[in-house]
């Protein structure tokens, strides 16, 4: 994971980067992020075009192109690393109103009521503005 920014209390913000990494979220999370992960990388890799044709070359440029193609996947962690907020933002993390961002707490749960302050602090860091009635998708 790479770090992404502090929040209030001593949270941090995390980047889930690799498969292994979704996989974790979702079992210490207990919810299908790791599936929605797994994807959106697929789709990127659909989209890669190598700039070599020579064979043995042509993935050199993929891992920089999935980091710019899919959809960011964080982790907000309290400083004893328990997970506290799991969220998808549109790639590079920039505003895309075509892009439904989603931010769920363990289980799906609301992650509101309790982080609030650290998903604005998120949002802040990328210029969006992450309300609970667009990010939450089970909002009643």
């Amino acid at each position: 994971m790479k770090y992404v920014c502090d929040g209030p209390g001593g949270t941090t913000w995390f980047r889930i980067e690799t498969e292994v990494e979704a996989g974790q979220e979702s079992s210490l999370m207990q919810h299908a992020v790791e599936k929605h992960f797994r994807r959106e990388m697929a789709k990127a890799a659909a989209a890669y075009k190598p700039t070599s044709t020579v064979f043995i070359e042509q993935n050199i440029g993929l891992a920089a192109h999935l980091q710019r193609a899919m959809p960011l996947f964080l982790t907000l962690r309290d400083g004893a690393g328990h997970g506290l907020a799991t969220a998808m933002l549109p790639p590079g993390g920039g505003a895309d109103k075509n892009f439904k961002i989603v931010i769920v707490g363990p289980e799906n749960s609301d992650p509101y009521p309790d982080h609030v302050d650290g998903i604005k602090a998120l949002g802040r860091h990328f210029g969006l503005t992450l309300e609970r009635e667009h990010c939450f998708p089970y909002a009643r």
